[in-house]
């Protein structure tokens, strides 16, 4: 089976390129930048193709040859829908028969990186390829970004309420879940809603944090604009797209936490956020010099 990887060289995508090469995949990955193609190689990809998700004609000839796609777009592309769309749209051009695409957690929310993905689950749903939707909550390797100075510091701070309860998922159960998808048939034109159970506040994760790490880790608030500039986050529609779901979590959080499908799918017990943070503070301590 010949499977395309939109976002070979990306932080989830690239999660999913193992769990594929597993099941006896053959990976292509889909390159936009030709300089990154040693990147996408070291997770594991067969072959390289490039194209370009404002350029359908470049997707076509990408998906040429295919059997599936997996697709997931870029965080806050300006362009998000027609970008999804395009890739559908060329993949049943070039006669794939499967797509597996990884979208969002609540996609009827209004926010900008919510909305855009309903635009590509309605292509998905009018066409005649044989589809999978997962919907996952909020992926707990975002908590990786700070770790490094949330140990220093003994703060883990974010730019909305601390008290906000969200609901996460192990971006590595998605992968599991999208290969298993696309290999078999049995989650063929299902749409799943992917969470680990419960909800957690950032004084709770701070909490699991401290007992994890043997540290004493305190939850704090940072202002939008602090945040994004320490985080070096540029002007422009991700800055903006972030801004916009930030004050949201802080005003409704992101709620959920049912993880009942997840476990069904993957017949197993998914990973949870204190094994999640376990994992980190282990890594964080074998990295330190003696």
């Amino acid at each position: 089976m010949k499977v395309l990887v939109v976002g070979a060289t990306g932080k989830f995508a690239g999660l999913v390129i193992p769990e594929l090469k597993k099941r006896g995949v053959t990976v292509y990955g889909l390159l936009h930048n030709k300089n990154k193609a040693e990147e996408a190689k070291k997770r594991g990809a067969d072959e390289l193709v490039t194209g370009d998700l404002n350029d359908i004609q470049s997707l076509r000839s990408a998906a040429e040859g295919m059997d599936g796609v997996f697709h997931i777009n870029p965080a806050f592309l300006e362009n998000e829908a027609e970008a999804g769309i395009n890739m559908v749209n060329a993949a049943i051009s070039a006669g794939v028969r499967k797509f597996v695409f990884s979208g969002v957690y609540h996609p009827s929310l209004s926010l900008i990186n919510h909305a855009g993905k309903r635009h590509v689950e309605e292509a998905l749903y009018y066409s005649d390829l044989v589809f999978t939707i997962l919907q996952p909550s909020s992926f707990m390797q975002n908590l990786d970004a700070g770790w490094d100075q949330m140990m220093e510091s003994g703060k883990l701070m974010q730019p909305f309420s601390k008290y906000s309860k969200m609901t996460y998922i192990d971006y590595r159960d998605v992968a599991e879940v999208a290969a298993i998808a696309m290999t078999g048939d049995h989650l063929n034109y299902g749409t799943f809603d992917l969470s680990f159970r419960g909800m957690y506040n950032r004084i709770e994760i701070a909490k699991q944090i401290s007992e994890v790490s043997g540290r004493i880790i305190e939850a704090e608030e940072v202002p939008f604009e602090d945040w994004a500039s320490s985080a070096k986050i540029p002007e422009g529609p991700i800055k903006e797209g972030l801004k916009a779901m930030y004050a949201n979590y802080n005003k409704n959080g992101f709620k959920g936490g049912n993880d009942i499908i997840l476990r069904a799918l993957l017949n197993r017990e998914p990973r949870t956020l204190q094994d999640y943070l376990r994992e980190m503070a282990y890594k964080e301590e074998i990295t330190q010099p003696n």
